[in-house]
């Protein structure tokens, strides 16, 4: 049967923009999982830029390509920046996981916080939306890959967005715990 594989879906900030692609934490993923001898392979289907629209037109493709055994869901993050509508926004991450789940995939959502200058209504609701679709499906999530790091900007890159190369074990380290469970 081979080896099990965990497909990592996201954006810049799973692509590792910015830094080398043997630090980001999907690499870090990939050691955790070796050193802990879960027998996985990880692979980044991650884009920089990539939007929840983008990951949907994708999934099809990584679905019959790789089938994985278990998908991280790291979008969204950019379709808020972009100040889109929070209905399409959830609208495409329940396709996505529903595309996963028609895949017997088990789906991972790591969710995302927005800047407060797009204002406490669209922050608000826009972080609500993945602990929403997470108790919809009946699926794990992590909240804020960011926790615990997200006001110290020491870990992120000069745009103030990215993480740092020594941030990726904190992104790790945020969805590790979740993550094992379904291992």
């Amino acid at each position: 049967m081979g080896v099990e594989k965990i497909v990592v879906l996201g954006d810049s900030i799973s692509a590792g923009f910015g830094i080398k692609q043997n630090r980001s934490w999907v690499s870090l993923l990939q050691q955790r999982l070796e050193e802990k001898e879960y027998a996985y392979q990880t692979i980044n289907a991650s884009i920089s830029g990539d939007t929840t629209s983008g990951g949907l037109n994708r999934i099809d493709n990584i679905l019959s390509n790789h089938s994985p055994a278990i998908i991280i869901v790291e979008l969204g993050g950019n379709d808020g920046l972009r100040g889109l509508k929070l209905k399409t926004i959830k609208q495409n991450l329940l396709k996505i996981v529903e595309k996963c789940e028609q895949n017997k995939s088990k789906v991972l959502l790591v969710g995302m916080q927005l800047p407060p200058n797009y204002g406490f209504v669209y922050t608000s609701q826009f972080s609500k939306i993945f602990q929403s679709i997470a108790q919809e499906k009946n699926i794990p999530t992590v909240p804020f890959i960011f926790k615990g790091f997200e006001n110290n900007m020491k870990y992120f890159q000069d745009d103030g967005i990215h993480p740092t190369e020594e941030a990726q074990i904190f992104l790790l380290d945020n969805i590790w715990p979740t993550l094992q469970k379904i291992l």
